[in-house]
């Protein structure tokens, strides 16, 4: 059997691939092991936020009182881990179940196995042989392996999170990035004591400095105790010792730098110093018409961008010519409040030497984040001084990672302070706050 396009990887990467090379008329296969919508879907992006939103809500009815609403007994409030995690199994199902369905319409055939490459553009899954004329590889990465010296500590990666019955009261999350972050703070919600163990110096690394400490500050705020640049050294009697200290833990959750999950090749594929697989700008491999995109090239590590790699690999499969900007994606931090951010970072302007100018305004002088009691936070933008074009945006709000949506179109279309500032929002809402920073770049922000 010969296809036009074989995907290996049905995560967000491969299976918006493999929608779109249905759409335009090619022969195409995804081959997946286990699940259908990959870690995304599964474990991670979907089910962790529904998670996170189970515990926001359980923080905000807390505060019911304030909005008029009588009647709750904030001392018998109580987080019911079991039906947090069945709803967010519910969402995940009809989300994964939605996918095959658009995989089926498509007219992609959905093959079950763990794929291994041959010469001459041949596959092999399991005992069968297939071919064809291009090969994705789209199989993502998962975190690096706790240390030797934890391996009889109580570890638990989050895709086995959700078989947990019950939550401990210590929790330890090892990480660096977003997720780590995002996980220890869910945790702190439901009532756990968290510690946030940063294991390296790239701690949130990518992000503007400015919102690291905002968020080293928050972390603290609400007695999170993150550890930096530091490795445990061992597990014993219930406790990691690091750092001269011993941390209680009942749950280590491994959220760790990631690593490539790269699949066998009698080709062997060029790799990154990191270990990922090296790719052209075009996303091909060292292999002829064998490209790899999402977190298995190590060019990023979000859902959005990996199903962007997919549309433009296909485009380009089909003749479709079009450079792809990777520049210009929003980063999304789900915390309270969250945090987004998109374009260039103040240290990253600093050192191709921009003169820059920086606007800020904060929501807690916005109307309608009074009204939703939701007053944390502010947009920060950064414009070249000489045009006045637009070159990031950063955004902490109840719903930043919604609201970064409009700071893309600005950074898409270059558009200068003086187009995010004769902007019309309606008002209230949040979103007033660009208009107000873009006033605030080149005059002087109204409300301010």
């Amino acid at each position: 059997m010969e296809y036009d396009v074989v995907i290996i990887g049905a995560g967000p990467a491969g299976y918006v691939a493999a929608i779109r090379a249905g759409q335009v008329g090619l022969k195409t296969a995804v081959v997946e092991k286990m699940y259908i919508g990959g870690m995304c879907l599964n474990w991670g992006c979907i089910p962790s936020k529904a998670l996170l939103e189970s515990a926001k809500m359980f923080n905000r009815v807390k505060v019911a009182e304030e909005f008029g609403i009588d009647g709750i007994d904030i001392q018998n409030l109580s987080f019911n881990w079991v039906k947090a995690k069945t709803r967010s199994t519910r969402i995940t199902r009809k989300l994964t179940n939605g996918i095959q369905h658009l995989l089926k319409k498509n007219g992609v055939e959905i093959i079950t196995g763990t794929a291994r490459l041959g010469t001459d553009h041949s596959l092999f899954i399991d005992d069968k042989q297939i071919f064809a004329k291009n090969i994705i590889i789209a199989t993502g990465s998962k975190p690096k392996a706790i240390e030797k010296t934890l391996e009889n500590a109580p570890v638990i990666e989050m895709e086995k999170i959700f078989s947990l019955d019950s939550i401990p009261d210590n929790i330890v999350v090892t990480g660096n990035h977003i997720s780590a972050v995002e996980m220890a703070q869910f945790f702190k919600l439901i009532g756990k004591k968290v510690t946030l163990i940063a294991n390296s110096d790239y701690f949130m690394a990518g992000l503007d400095d400015y919102l690291v400490t905002i968020i080293t500050r928050k972390l603290k705020s609400e007695n999170i105790d993150l550890i930096l640049n530091a490795y445990p050294e061992k597990y014993e009697n219930g406790e990691i010792h690091i750092a001269g200290f011993k941390i209680k833990c009942d749950l280590l959750v491994n959220l760790n730098s990631r690593k490539a999950i790269i699949p066998e090749s009698e080709i062997p594929f060029e790799l990154t110093e990191r270990g990922f697989i090296k790719t052209s700008k075009a996303f091909e491999t060292s292999i002829k018409d064998v490209y790899a995109i999402g977190d298995v090239s190590g060019k990023s590590f979000v859902a959005h961008v990996a199903s962007a790699q997919g549309i433009h690999i296909i485009n380009h499969i089909k003749g479709i010519k079009g450079n792809f900007d990777d520049t210009t994606y929003p980063i999304n931090m789900y915390t309270v409040p969250e945090i987004s951010q998109i374009g260039m970072t103040e240290q990253f302007i600093k050192g191709i030497g921009i003169d820059y100018k920086i606007s800020e305004f904060p929501l807690s002088i916005n109307g309608k984040a009074l009204i939703e009691g939701n007053t944390e936070g502010f947009i920060r933008m950064i414009s070249d001084k000489k045009y006045g074009q637009v070159l990031g945006i950063q955004i902490v709000a109840s719903n930043a990672t919604d609201m970064i949506a409009e700071a893309s179109a600005f950074m898409n279309l270059e558009a200068t302070v003086y187009d995010v500032a004769k902007t019309i929002h309606a008002h209230p809402t949040v979103s007033e706050i660009y208009m107000e920073a873009g006033y605030d770049s080149f005059d002087k922000a109204i409300h301010l």
